[in-house]
């Protein structure tokens, strides 16, 4: 009989193989899996613990296992069952028979016992002689235990202190936090954090934005009443700092360039109240989702365009314009570990190429007078700081501008955040100001 907990460990082998044979993302994954699985919230989020947990520490796993097998001849279904069974042996708190017994039942099922034999001779040896010894080589030994392509680990070094970089290579791969923006028309942080603690969860303030919580044993948010009474909406501090930078006023007409879900455009229409903002991309499906947050939470003001950029009428011009640009996504890799090996530098060129574009049609609709302001949710020196510079060499009527935020995410004149520093996804925004 299938017990729960086995069925949580299968909804974990179906996204990790998913992951790993047909290249899915993790995050859509394992909410179609969990959208169909019967498991009460304690399993859910066992379920959710061992897919993050084991692609987090896949390339971990992946060695240690190789001690025993090539798994580069497993079937991919196999695969994944070594790498959860692996994941519990190692780096949870299971007993290693539990974790061993699950993984051959799951493969005799399937496959028969020739290759539940396999399966079990390689857990059982794993289990008995464990973890193989880290590398030697200080970086290569970050990347190993982090789970990082080496050049990830090269790109962190080349941008904080000598004694920040363990920390800095620890933290782009460490679990998150759900971080949460309270909805200023229609509740208080002390409202929604009482609301929240009365649901069982924790719930912490922080100094760097007074409407953004940290919340800890919540469970699904979308469960949650005042969720659904829209009294507030997931998003990473890192992401709300931009709508702070941003710095929306009443009255106002704003761009939001690039914006996907949304998350940034409702935040703007919180913040300036009766502004009027334009939300422009190219995929529909976003901005239906867009669509979907805004009457939720109670915001108007905001008219959805479908398509580029250069599609918006060509005399239409904004006070203040975001570009959230796309972007390689390596300061959010806590939330999508299985991004960490699969980014490569020519994807970093790619998306730098991208965001010039995206960034000189964005300065043709600010006003004289009014502001550009680019985010991206990477860590990346071309994509950050080097994009930066280049944008300012090439528009000398824009000038950076300090962030009206406080001094802790303030580096160089823009806004950035790591998640050791700050417990916030890795972001990179400045404010830019067309001169009069």
């Amino acid at each position: 009989m299938t017990t729960r907990a086995g069925s949580a460990r299968e909804v974990a082998r179906r996204v990790v193989g998913r992951v790993g044979e047909r290249g899915a993302w993790a995050t859509l994954a394992l909410g179609g899996e969990l959208a169909v699985a019967d498991l009460d919230e304690r399993d859910r989020r066992f379920a959710t613990e061992l897919t993050y947990g084991t692609l987090r520490h896949q390339l971990r796993l992946e060695r240690a296992l190789a001690a025993h097998a090539d798994l580069r001849k497993a079937r991919p279904p196999v695969r994944a069952a070594l790498l959860v069974a692996a994941h519990q042996i190692l780096f949870l708190r299971v007993p290693a028979h539990a974790a061993v017994d699950d993984a051959v039942a799951a493969v005799r099922g399937r496959f028969g016992p020739k290759l539940a034999g396999f399966v079990n001779a390689v857990l059982r040896k794993l289990a008995a002689t464990g973890e193989p010894p880290l590398p030697t080589d200080p970086r290569e030994r970050l990347a190993v235990e982090h789970g990082l392509a080496r050049w990830l680990v090269d790109e962190v070094a080349a941008q904080v202190p000598p004694d920040e970089l363990a920390a800095a290579v620890a933290g782009l791969t460490a679990p998150a936090p759900l971080w949460i923006r309270v909805n200023r028309r229609r509740a208080t942080p002390a409202a929604v954090t009482a609301a929240l603690v009365a649901e069982g969860a924790t719930v912490e303030p922080t100094a760097l934005d007074d409407h953004a919580l940290a919340v800890r044993g919540l469970g699904d948010p979308a469960r949650s009443p005042s969720f659904r009474a829209g009294q507030w909406t997931v998003q990473d501090l890192a992401a709300q700092l931009v709508g702070r930078l941003v710095d929306p006023q009443p009255g106002e007409r704003l761009l939001d360039a690039c914006a996907g879900v949304g998350g940034k455009t409702t935040h703007l229409a919180e913040l300036a109240g009766d502004a009027r903002i334009d939300a422009v991309d190219p995929i529909a499906t976003k901005l239906e989702l867009a669509r979907g947050a805004a009457a939720r939470l109670g915001l108007a003001g905001i008219t959805a365009h479908v398509g580029a950029l250069a599609s918006l009428p060509a005399d239409r011009v904004y006070d203040r314009v975001l570009v959230d640009a796309p972007c390689s996504g390596a300061g959010v890799l806590r939330r999508h570990p299985e991004a960490a090996t699969r980014l490569t530098r020519d994807d970093v060129r790619g998306l730098a190429a991208l965001q010039r574009d995206l960034l000189d049609l964005a300065a043709a609709r600010v006003r004289p007078g009014g502001a550009l302001i680019y985010a991206v949710c990477t860590i990346t020196a071309a994509e950050g700081p080097a994009q930066l510079a280049a944008f300012l060499a090439r528009h000398p009527g824009f000038s950076l501008e300090a962030p009206p935020l406080p001094a802790a995410v303030v580096d160089g004149g823009a806004a950035r955040t790591w998640p050791h520093r700050h417990d916030a996804d890795g972001f990179f925004a400045a404010r830019l100001r067309r001169a009069p």
